[in-house]
């Protein structure tokens, strides 16, 4: 079959969701099926690939990172034009929540085919963590969003829950990436029937990645801690808990953000600089390589992440992870984390601790990637095509 995806962010552009779309992409082509990626155009260097249509859009953040594509006749235009060169589709699958979402909605619509939507993101909170004036923002959005779907269907009260109802009431499947964030969409009456598919780990990555890394353990604890440096990554918060435990480690951070020089500022003003090193934004393979190769990985965030996906790679390899999100430590097969006391950096800091006391006495246990064989792309994508021939039948 022929799978258009349409998203807010170009799939090259930083992020979970990115990742996440890229994956399915390769693994349904693995399984013969077409898929074309909708998104905005990016507006700085970056991997192309023919599957992509990008988009008339206008770079929205200073970095140039993430754009903009304005839902209307002029979207709908360029979008038509590009896919009648693409052949028929068979099935719209809506991986966004803004004009990402829209454009795809407009596009099922036109064209009278099945769409699936996906949920990435806690839109709540990313509002109250994010925007200054959060419920004027979700007034804005939910007209905005009634203007470009043609009215508004849902009938809860004008908030966040009601925009992600608004787009849930358009599709004909809805999908989550973890069975708590499929609980709270169902509590707060943006969906009821949901289906749960994670998004994996590479496979043909992880392999190569497990037949290659060196395990030698290195001098002193290693510790990584992946994604974007934002309020809600509790980037900073993880830095003051680095600082507070005074463990003698190599924290390795990967990614970019907003909150990148403030972490730069923390960490010299700290004088943290022989033991935090910021290792920037690297290709998916080598942040895989790097949390094989590490005591444990660092997960953060807490009541942001809908999955959290590095924390499956890390199962996947073999690597403990520290996990801050209870929610996200619910998902996890045993063995394969430790969970701080409390969401303090105090906490955190004691955490910290222990892994590195542990590693330095040898009692630091490694999962067996057995435990997470399920949570490999394949097994995900299979029931992500199980869900397409529903839709499509």
């Amino acid at each position: 079959m022929h799978v258009m995806i349409a998203t807010d962010q170009h799939p090259e552009s930083l992020g979970g969701a990115q990742v996440s779309i890229r994956l399915q992409k390769k693994f349904l082509e693995k399984a013969g099926h077409q898929v074309t990626i909708v998104a905005p155009g990016m507006h700085r260097d970056h991997p192309h690939d023919p599957c992509y249509v990008d988009l008339p859009s206008f770079p929205i953040t200073f970095d140039r990172e993430y754009a903009l594509t304005k839902p209307g006749r002029r979207s709908d235009r360029a979008l038509d034009a590009e896919m009648a060169k693409r052949g028929h589709v068979d099935v719209v699958h809506v991986q966004g929540d803004f004009w990402g979402a829209a454009i795809g909605l407009r596009f099922a619509q036109r064209h009278e085919l099945p769409v699936v939507l996906t949920f990435h993101n806690n839109m709540e909170f990313g509002l109250r963590k994010t925007v200054p004036f959060p419920k004027l923002a979700t007034k804005m959005l939910l007209s905005l969003e009634g203007r470009s779907l043609g009215g508004q269907m849902s009938l809860l009260r004008p908030d966040a829950w009601r925009y992600l109802n608004e787009l849930a009431l358009r599709a004909d499947a809805v999908t989550a990436p973890s069975n708590h964030f499929a609980a709270l969409l169902r509590q707060k009456g943006v969906a009821n029937d949901i289906d749960v598919v994670r998004t994996g780990a590479d496979d043909d990555i992880i392999d190569d990645v497990l037949a290659h890394v060196d395990r030698t353990p290195p001098s002193r604890p290693t510790l990584v801690w992946m994604g974007r440096m934002s309020h809600e990554k509790r980037i900073l918060e993880f830095l003051q808990a680095v600082k507070l435990s005074g463990a003698n480690a190599e924290v390795r951070l990967y990614g970019q953000g907003l909150l990148l020089s403030r972490a730069r500022e923390f960490i010299v003003k700290n004088k943290l600089r022989d033991r935090v090193v910021l290792a920037g934004k690297v290709p998916y393979r080598d942040a895989l390589a790097a949390i094989a190769s590490a005591d444990a990985l660092m997960q953060t965030s807490i009541g942001f992440e809908t999955q959290g996906m590095t924390v499956f790679e890390a199962a996947a390899l073999g690597t403990t992870s520290v996990v801050c999100d209870p929610n996200i430590a619910a998902e996890l097969p045993d063995g394969v984390y430790i969970e701080p006391d409390d969401d303090s950096v105090e906490s955190l800091a004691a955490t910290i601790t222990q892994v590195v006391d542990s590693r330095a006495s040898g009692d630091l246990p490694r999962p067996s990637p057995n435990a997470a064989e399920s949570l490999r792309q394949s097994a995900q994508t299979a029931a992500m095509i199980d869900v397409y021939e529903r839709v499509t039948a």
